[in-house]
């Protein structure tokens, strides 16, 4: 069995730095790097891309609200046209990054409070994903597995991977516990290898209340910016390993 391992990164500004991305790029296969939008500068991402193509991690754009100070985690209305080109901009902002430093972008993921409204309402996943198809027809969309994010990439004809969260509860529908309710963020490294293998070996997400949601799973995300994250990372990538799961970077 293989597995992609992303993570989201980039998200410093300026001299203040959040999560430890060296650490982290040792670890994952892909990486989502903000785009400036909710977390991220130029230089930032400039910086976190040559080190992600040094050490062979695919690259990949990670759109959120304009939301600097909300960190991109507060709920916006925007209009579909407004939602195209909010993701056109950071999409075409992380194209022109990669470049400058000899690298690509492959992939991908909406960040935040965008990505749980894509994940709930089809409307907004479609909105988005046409977007940055239109700006690259050929990316992988990163998608909430057993969402309608995945259910909007499958009727574009989209190259997708669905993803599915290391350190996330999930509620019956396969959307996220909401961050703030109890046991909705997971801290045990011991807990988070075996919870993950299981969902790998059954084919499903499962929830909160033990219900099994069956989907593909192509990568799972490790957050960069809870503590201890790299602890987690490490961990789950040497239980997976030790179990003959094998991370790889998500397919083109």
């Amino acid at each position: 069995m293989q597995v992609d391992l992303n993570a989201d990164m980039g998200e410093g500004f300026g001299p203040w730095t959040m999560g430890d991305d060296a650490a982290l790029l040792e670890i994952v296969t892909s990486a989502n790097i903000a785009c400036g939008a909710h977390a991220g500068d130029p230089s930032v991402m400039a910086a976190t891309m040559r080190l992600a193509a040094a050490r062979g991690v695919g690259i990949g754009a990670h759109p959120g609200f304009a939301d600097l100070q909300g960190f991109g985690r507060r709920r916006m209305t925007l209009s579909a046209e407004e939602l195209g080109n909010l993701i056109a901009w950071q999409l075409g902002a992380a194209q022109g990054i990669a470049r400058s430093v000899g690298a690509e972008v492959r992939h991908l993921k909406l960040h935040g409070a965008l990505s749980n409204m894509a994940s709930e309402d089809p409307a907004i996943a479609r909105a988005c994903y046409q977007a940055a198809l239109r700006v690259d027809p050929d990316i992988i969309l990163v998608v909430l597995a057993a969402t309608p994010m995945q259910a909007v990439a499958q009727e574009l004809g989209a190259r997708h991977a669905n993803e599915i969260f290391a350190d996330r509860a999930y509620r019956d529908d396969a959307t996220l516990v909401p961050r703030g309710q109890p046991g909705a963020v997971l801290h045990d490294v011991a807990e988070i290898g075996p919870r993950i293998e299981r969902m790998l070996r059954a084919g499903a997400i499962i929830a909160e209340s033990g219900r099994q949601i069956p989907c593909r799973i192509d990568t799972i995300c490790l957050h960069g910016d809870t503590p201890g994250a790299v602890a987690m990372a490490q961990g789950l990538r040497d239980h997976l390993t030790g179990q003959g799961i094998h991370p790889r970077m998500m397919a083109r």
